[in-house]
């Protein structure tokens, strides 16, 4: 029981939209949510050879918020190499160097930012590379035969 007589809240969900969640906490989340792989190469991370990264899609140099719906998991070498490469430019190197990221993967989390945006709303500098990235992306999308 909590000071106010209450239960503390179940926070077995560690709710997304709360604004202050550590980074471990956002990690375990991303890793439930998408996945225990790199989204650029497909490697296995979380293991003791590959740990996992929090990979901003919307880079914080660029105004991205340390938000759930901003980050995917990445291995630290794809994540290095990125460096504030866009989203759509490292997935068009990589596809270059043979590898197969997750585009779909990729497209649904700058969806949920930008949903997440418009809910929470600020991110002024973030909105615009969101819609950048999602035209681009969708635009690249491999067309069913």
């Amino acid at each position: 029981m909590g000071r106010s007589g209450r239960a503390p809240a179940d926070r077995s969900e560690e709710e997304p939209d709360r604004p202050n969640l550590s980074r471990a906490a956002r990690l375990r989340i991303i890793l439930e949510r998408d996945g225990a792989t790199c989204v650029w190469c497909g490697r296995a991370v979380d293991t003791d050879l590959v740990p996992a990264t929090t990979e901003h899609l919307v880079p914080r140099i660029k105004g991205g918020p340390s938000w759930v719906e901003n980050e995917m998991a990445a291995c630290a070498r794809c994540n290095r190499e990125r460096s504030h490469r866009t989203p759509a430019e490292w997935i068009d190197e990589l596809e270059r160097r043979g590898l197969e990221p997750d585009r779909e993967a990729v497209l649904r989390t700058l969806h949920k930012l930008q949903e997440a945006i418009a809910r929470r709303g600020g991110q002024r500098r973030a909105r615009p590379y969101v819609q950048s990235q999602l035209r681009r992306l969708e635009r690249g999308r491999p067309q069913p035969e």
